[in-house]
């Protein structure tokens, strides 16, 4: 296992990580543990060098779901179609904004009925290089996290997904669709659905940042700051985390999740202020006692642009989520000016949207679908 091979195969500054005899990665179906020489290095910063990689264009396609411009044009309606939800105002774009930067900058988003999320939205683009889906990892694919919202009863609040297709099936242009997109279902599906939105959604790539063209050999891509600040995050130890082409940790098979303890070092004053340990994490899954506190590692990509920050939203800056992952995650205190420098380079992270232009959804003539009763 490498932790820093690329998504797939790219431009890479050909150094890797590096770990000594003892360094250890023990690893379940779900989920993935650093422990021994690793977290000890990444503590003390011995013995680890590391390799940047450029993001790649295009996403891993999916085997059981090849993609096709039909797909992700339909994907695309469902995408943006507030009536898959109870009320008929919430779409995934509600909440994961593609015209912004992916997610919709609130601490909680909020759902059918004005009702908050008990987590911050993530970010939609670059979410097809995840592993496993979610802050918690519970959906495996982005065709098993594209069903979840629907039937959660604070997001889009479905009774169930046999009301999704329904609806659907009574707008004739969606019924015509889905038979060209999906000739050998016998009819409308919730998990061709789920397919249509996933296709999609692994279009929402941002390539070409401005670190990518800097590692591709464009040296004045990235200016001195944002040069010493890529320096510090290999130096202070965070890439023994936020490692790859998406800063989010190795490549690994769908459904094995990469997971860090969060916060890692327990008793500082960030604790108690950002209330950082009251959601339990991936525990609320498993109910297994050493995933308490346990989160996905998120990526870095475009983080200037999806604040506030971690699981609950709860810090509002990026300077200050750079010294929260500092103190709890590494136990240092940093300095102004490498916080400042770290800052710098994050914002080097983002990279070039892909223009969406919002769809022409399929009509109701002469009917409502919503029922507010």
């Amino acid at each position: 296992m490498n932790p820093t091979s690329s998504e797939e195969s790219g431009a890479s500054a050909g150094r890797q990580i590096e770990y000594t005899e003892e360094s250890k990665i023990s690893m379940s179906r779900h989920s993935i543990f650093i422990k021994s020489f690793v977290l000890i290095a990444v503590l003390t910063n011995v013995g680890v060098t590391y390799g940047w990689d450029a993001l790649p264009k295009t996403a891993p396609n999916s085997p059981s779901n090849p993609s096709s411009l039909a797909k992700v044009e339909l994907g695309k309606k469902l995408y943006f179609d507030p009536r898959i939800s109870k009320s008929g105002a919430i779409s995934c774009n509600s909440c994961h904004n593609v015209m912004a930067g992916g997610d919709d900058n609130r601490p909680h988003s909020v759902g059918v009925g004005g009702k908050l999320g008990g987590r911050s939205a993530p970010t939609v683009w670059n979410s097809a290089f995840y592993s496993v889906q979610f802050w918690d990892g519970r959906a495996n694919t982005l065709e098993d996290q594209a069903i979840g919202p629907m039937t959660n009863p604070v997001e889009m609040a479905m009774a169930s997904h046999d009301m999704v297709i329904d609806r659907l099936r009574r707008i004739p242009a969606y019924v015509a669709e889905f038979k060209t997109v999906f000739p050998a279902s016998a009819e409308m599906t919730i998990s061709d659905a789920a397919k249509a939105i996933a296709a999609y959604e692994r279009t929402l790539i941002t390539p070409n940042s401005r670190f990518d063209r800097f590692i591709k050999g464009s040296k004045g891509a990235l200016n001195a700051q944002e040069q010493r600040g890529m320096k510090k995050m290999e130096t202070v130890g965070c890439l023994a985390c936020h490692s790859g082409a998406n800063f989010s940790g190795p490549k690994l098979p769908v459904g094995q999740g990469f997971f860090m303890k969060f916060p890692l070092i327990a008793g500082s004053a960030f604790e108690k202020k950002y209330d950082l340990t009251k959601d339990l994490g991936r525990f609320e899954v498993s109910k297994d006692e050493k995933d308490k506190n346990l989160w996905r590692v998120p990526t870095l990509r475009n983080v200037a642009l999806t604040a506030p920050y971690f699981h609950n939203g709860s810090v509002k800056t990026l300077d200050e989520a750079v010294r929260v992952m500092a103190k709890t995650q590494l136990g240092k205190d940093l300095q102004s000016d490498e916080v400042g420098d770290i800052v710098a380079f994050l914002k080097s992270l983002s990279g070039e949207f892909p223009k969406q232009v919002m769809p022409r959804l399929p009509e109701t003539d002469g009917f409502t679908l919503i029922d507010e009763d």
